[in-house]
């Protein structure tokens, strides 16, 4: 058994919202990423925390316990918070991302800002994953990291690297052997996404818009597991080919490009342009720009800002290529 602080959040929220949508929206979580956290708390526990009714969600008894101590935990956590806020800082940088993968390369910036800036208080606000615009606009951070950039004008840019999405299959498997996949080679087969699945890369703008989908769709939480299914040939993934570099060197997995000119993920930092930027912030933005590009450079699928990328610049396009969002533009 290991329930995380999320887990408890979730269950408070859902016990007082009474619903999975209200609680979604008090969390900033999509609906369907909520619901797959209550069930990996449920499985987690090895029992049921509510009777899913029509009208609302009503806790069980083993509910009513995790909401008890859910309650004086996040009330000691909200305490220590209180406290630390407190003690003097010159600052604080407020940071979140739209994927997961950062926190493969996230942490060596922090470390290398931290060293310098002692009492500069950095905090990753998890919870603005899900609609980190949103969470720009409403002063609740302060630079998020992105890859899918949307058109705003109240938003500006820094450009960081590009990353190549590439299928992953096991050495014997078919489609080892092709060049390249498109969207009909999902068709037959069972792909493991990270949760919710709505938000993955392959699906939004490789699946979607050929109006295909896999024979079946795996939502695994974590890299690791994803893997290893991989490897025992349960099914094909997706990632980013320099958080697999072991493993293909190792030969105990294939990438293959998807598409004939790749898939490939621009990102970049968003910021406020109408919000000034205090001197601990540039020297954290400019941390972010410089440390994973050099680190991941050296791995294989990476283009810094300002590379060459299939006949044009990494980043030339980044506006115009971005997508709106609905409510952000004022």
């Amino acid at each position: 058994m290991s329930l995380e602080v999320r887990h408890l959040k979730l269950v408070a929220a859902v016990a007082e919202e009474g619903s999975i949508t209200r609680a979604a929206d008090r969390l900033h979580l999509t609906q369907s990423a909520l619901s797959h956290q209550l069930r990996d708390a449920e499985e987690q526990l090895g029992v049921t925390l509510f009777e899913r009714t029509t009208k609302k969600m009503k806790l069980t008894g083993a509910g009513e316990r995790v909401l008890l101590s859910a309650r004086t935990v996040l009330e000691e956590l909200n305490r220590v918070e209180r406290d630390i806020e407190e003690i003097p800082v010159r600052g604080k940088v407020r940071l979140t991302t739209q994927c997961y993968t950062v926190y493969h390369w996230l942490p060596s910036c922090l470390v290398r800002f931290m060293k310098t800036f002692t009492d500069v208080d950095v905090k990753v606000i998890v919870e603005a994953t899900a609609n980190p615009f949103e969470a720009l606009i409403e002063d609740r951070v302060d630079l998020a990291i992105v890859c899918s950039p949307v058109r705003n004008r109240r938003i500006a840019y820094t450009p960081l690297f590009s990353d190549e999405v590439v299928a992953l299959v096991a050495p014997g498997h078919p489609l080892a052997q092709k060049p390249y996949l498109s969207a009909e080679d999902f068709v037959g087969e069972n792909f493991l996404v990270y949760p919710p699945k709505e938000e993955s890369t392959v699906i939004r703008k490789l699946l979607v818009p050929a109006g295909l989908a896999p024979r079946a769709m795996l939502e695994v939480t974590l890299t690791e597991a994803m893997i290893e299914l991989v490897k025992a040939g349960l099914g094909i993934t997706a990632l980013t080919r320099w958080a697999v570099v072991p493993q293909l060197q190792e030969g105990s997995l294939v990438a293959v490009p998807l598409t004939r000119e790749g898939l490939w993920r621009d990102w970049s930092v968003a910021r406020l342009k109408s919000k000034s930027m205090p001197a601990h912030v540039q020297e954290f933005l400019r941390v972010l720009t410089e440390n994973p590009s050099r680190m991941l450079a050296t791995r294989s699928g990476v283009l810094p800002p300002g590379a060459v990328r299939r006949g044009r610049r990494t980043h030339a396009r980044a506006s115009s290529g971005a997508r709106s969002i609905r409510g952000a533009t004022m």
